[in-house]
């Protein structure tokens, strides 16, 4: 084991390693709230302060001291039951040093402070287990050599005070819980908190329990231990011997018992060997000279100041410096200026603790020519322990390297097209998936197959051949996200993984723009033609939880994709087929529509005065009857217009057909209220939106403010500062400006003062929600008295019984917008009930 990682971890700061964003509560807190917090958060303590100062801590190990047959002393306060005082320690402190605080304290969590002694963190046994480079450690022991013997064996019936007696007594983080049928589980101080978070009542550790328990041999490495307890987001291990017995424990505290003493015995035994080699060297001084100048690795001796006093004949190989040219200056002279100060200083720290430091480092020849080198600098000192020189050994390492990456490019990735390989693609794709079932979300395999690519390797041969795929390579990855992985399994296959996905669609879209990639035309040298490609689709979870069956199913996929046809994709299952292939129909159609106007109709429902009855204003809703799919659901079609980039077109005939009727009505001598537009967040960030509703306004001959408009919070409130110029350039068209659904996103207050707007529309679930609940009553109250308070309009949408409408009779609404007072109709229709009325 070599002893300088021993230094390199000593030398990392607490701060790196600390837990920030305490978790903290009052000494008054209910010990029942403060558990839950806990067990939200997943954390092993809490600190209790009271007006910024730390008056102590509760740990789950703390959780072992409560009476769990009395339900009311898990109701106590916290300040009742915390430890205290809190143990602190420096942001500076070294993670060994914080090692050596835990082993000497028997403590498992330390506040970090800063130099005012405020909180900044919280580190742990656990963050130190993690952070304390024990890789080399864990690797040589096993885990019988750590675990805990004859653990605590609780039975099932046991109630949870006298367990937590056994547990206290014993001194044990955890206990192994057996039931009549021998079947085992485990019982943690975690688990007692999260019993004091919930406080059910009375109950057995066997209900308690933990299951199933995670079980490892006792021959087992540690490292493997410490890669299950990580994996499994467990604390505990139950150890087995040969016959399957458990016959002993394994947590993060014992990876840590028995680690220093484990590093330093090497690190003192390398210092000691280093020692003997220099006083046999200061004997036989002529054979250490003959020794030196053979050497092959490069050798400097400083003195304490680190002045050069010599280098051997290798130093000179390598560097071109003579022994002249660098004598009574620095080791600087080699810098490379790649590494900044930071570097320096924490490796001069090392040596002055440790004496000794090894590691990489890139320094500069003197013709200039950058190399990497293992460098080893070890402290000689003389009887009384004082340094009298350094002595640093150097390798030159560049070749190999290089020689190394070379071996792990060819190793993971595909020579020919600088792809990913399969054994790449799998480590990806297993981490893709275990992000995915982190995270709750939908990741996709694409297997794309070229047809026909062996009739270009016989007939123009295989240079051609492989230059095409080069050439389809570039090809594919302009059409794939930087997070995408494209790798080639060989041949002419190809796989492409899509983390993060949220909608089928978003990968079909993804496989049509590759099948149209692949299928433009390809010139190479005098050679001109068009490949096509077949493309198979999996999906996680929904096609398989594993590479080997994910790749499968696409592979499955893609050749369903030969037989039916060639250069086109398939899903692997054959609903979501069909689903795609509806939703393209529907796109399809849509797109036609939005280019011919086909289907297309406008319903308008009028908004109400409150007081009056009058028809003050209409909202017009766009409709669309799809040829051969008959009416389809504006949630249906407006989403996917959004999706599609047809949102656009479709506003604008929209916008067309609104002016045209008005223009209609008032040429037949009616008087039509204004009429209000949904406008989307890419509409309304059009360059030109004001000169469109302008010239809207001059073709149609409209009075100013006879069209207005409404946005949703979400379109103004990340950049309102942007918006208020097109807004205030829309209201000198007269226009009336509404925003949409106030009071459902992240509202901003500030933004209403800043903002021309005149109305504001308040979501219909706050109206619905008026009688039944207090809040929607409290946020209607607020919402209008601001809005009386700005001058502003107030509209009560989704309005459908006569109570909801006498209960806006207490708040400062302006207009009714509901099924009670009009639901959407055509055009003629609201002409006849509304406008022909008022005219007669």
């Amino acid at each position: 084991m070599d002893s300088d990682q021993l230094l390199n971890t000593h030398a990392l700061s607490v701060e790196r390693i600390m837990h920030t964003g305490l978790l903290s509560c009052g000494p008054d807190t209910p010990l029942c709230e403060a558990a839950s917090r806990m067990s939200q958060r997943r954390c092993s303590a809490i600190l209790v302060v009271e007006e910024g100062r730390t008056l102590g801590i509760w740990t789950e190990r703390d959780s072992l001291a409560l009476d769990f047959a009395d339900p009311e002393s898990l109701r106590r306060p916290v300040g009742e039951v915390m430890s205290r005082p809190v143990v602190t320690i420096d942001r500076g402190v070294s993670v060994g040093e914080v090692a050596a605080r835990f082993a000497q304290l028997g403590y498992r969590h330390l506040l970090v402070v800063d130099d005012d002694e405020r909180p900044l963190g919280m580190v742990s046994q656990s963050d130190v287990a993690l952070n304390q480079g024990l890789e080399p450690y864990l690797r040589l022991r096993e885990v019988k050599g750590a675990m805990r013997r004859s653990p605590v064996v609780l039975p099932s019936a046991l109630g949870l005070a006298e367990a937590a007696r056994w547990m206290r007594d014993a001194g044990a983080e955890a206990a192994v819980v057996e039931d009549d049928s021998r079947s085992l589980g485990i019982l943690t101080e975690r688990d007692l908190v999260r019993f004091v978070a919930r406080h059910p009542g009375s109950m057995s550790v066997g209900e308690l329990a933990s299951r199933p328990l995670l079980t490892i041999g006792a021959d087992e490495p540690l490292i493997r231990a410490r890669d299950a307890l990580v994996g499994e987001g467990v604390r505990h291990l139950a150890v087995v011997d040969e016959a399957g017995g458990v016959s002993g424990l394994l947590g993060f505290q014992d990876l840590l018992s028995g680690v220093e003493h484990g590093y330093l015995q090497d690190l003192r035994e390398a210092l000691e060997a280093r020692d003997r080699a220099l006083a046999e060297s200061r004997e036989s001084l002529q054979l250490a000279e003959r020794v030196i100048d053979a050497s092959l690795e490069g050798i400097i001796i400083t003195d304490p100041q680190t002045r050069i006093r010599f280098v051997n004949p290798a130093f000179t190989h390598m560097t071109g410096y003579s022994l002249e040219e660098v004598v009574g200056r620095t080791p600087a002279v080699l810098s490379s200026g790649r590494h900044d100060a930071v570097f320096y200083r924490d490796m001069w720290d090392t040596l002055q603790q440790g004496g000794f430091w090894r590691g990489e480092i890139w320094n500069r020849r003197k013709s200039g020519e950058l190399y990497l080198e293992l460098l080893t600098i070890s402290a000689i000192r003389d009887e009384r322990g004082e340094v009298t020189h350094y002595a640093a050994l150097f390798t030159d390492i560049t070749h190999i390297r290089e020689n190394e990456e070379r071996v792990r490019h060819l190793a993971y990735y595909d020579p020919l097209t600088g792809l990913p390989n399969r054994r790449l693609l799998d480590d990806r794709l297993a981490l893709a998936i275990r992000h995915a079932h982190r995270q709750g979300r939908r990741l996709a395999v694409l297997f794309l197959d070229l047809d026909h690519f062996k009739q270009v390797n016989d007939s123009l041969g295989h240079a051609v051949g492989d230059e095409l795929l080069v050439r389809l390579t570039e090809r594919l990855q302009h059409h794939l996200r930087e997070d995408d992985t494209l790798a080639r399994l060989g041949g002419d296959e190809f796989i492409v993984l899509l983390p993060d996905v949220k909608e089928v669609d978003e990968v079909t879209r993804v496989a049509r723009r590759l099948i149209e990639a692949t299928s433009a035309p390809f010139e190479l040298g005098t050679q001109r033609f068009r490949v096509g490609c077949s493309l198979g689709i999996s999906l996680y979870p929904d096609d398989g939880d594993t590479p080997e069956r994910l790749v499968k199913r696409a592979d499955a996929a893609m050749y369903r994709a030969k037989e039916e046809g060639r250069n086109t994709y398939r899903l692997y299952r054959a609903e979501m087929h069909v689903e795609d292939h509806q939703h393209l129909a529907l796109e399809t159609a849509l797109r036609n529509t939005a280019e011919t106007g086909e289907g297309l109709d406008v319903h308008y429902q009028p908004l109400i005065d409150r007081d009056s009855g009058e028809v003050k204003g209409a909202e017009a809703l766009l409709r669309w009857h799809a040829p051969g799919l008959g009416e389809v659901s504006p949630g249906d079609f407006i989403p996917l217009a959004e999706r599609s980039g047809l949102i656009l077109p479709l506003g604008r005939r929209l916008m067309q057909l609104v002016a045209g009727q008005l223009q209609a009505w008032r040429e037949a001598g009616l008087t039509p209220p204004r009429v209000a537009i949904n406008l989307s967040a890419r509409q309304f960030w059009q360059a030109d939106l004001v000169d469109e509703v302008r010239r809207l306004y001059e073709a149609h001959g409209l009075p100013p403010g006879q069209i207005g408009f409404e946005l949703t919070e979400s379109t103004l409130i990340d950049q309102h500062q942007q918006a208020v110029a097109t807004l205030a350039a829309l209201r000198d068209l007269g226009c009336h400006i509404a925003i949409d659904d106030f009071g459902t996103g992240y509202s901003s207050l500030s933004y209403l003062q800043e903002l021309p707007v005149t109305t504001l529309k308040i979501d219909r679930s706050f109206i619905r929600g008026l009688g039944e609940s207090r809040g929607s009553g409290a946020i209607l109250a607020a919402v209008t008295g601001l809005a009386r308070e700005l001058g502003l309009r107030v509209v009560a949408e989704g309005v459908e019984t006569e109570a909801q409408l006498e209960a806006l009779a207490a708040y400062h609404v302006t207009l009714i917008q509901g099924f009670l007072t009009g639901r959407p109709v055509p055009g003629a229709t609201f002409r006849e009930r509304y406008l022909d009325r008022t005219t007669a």
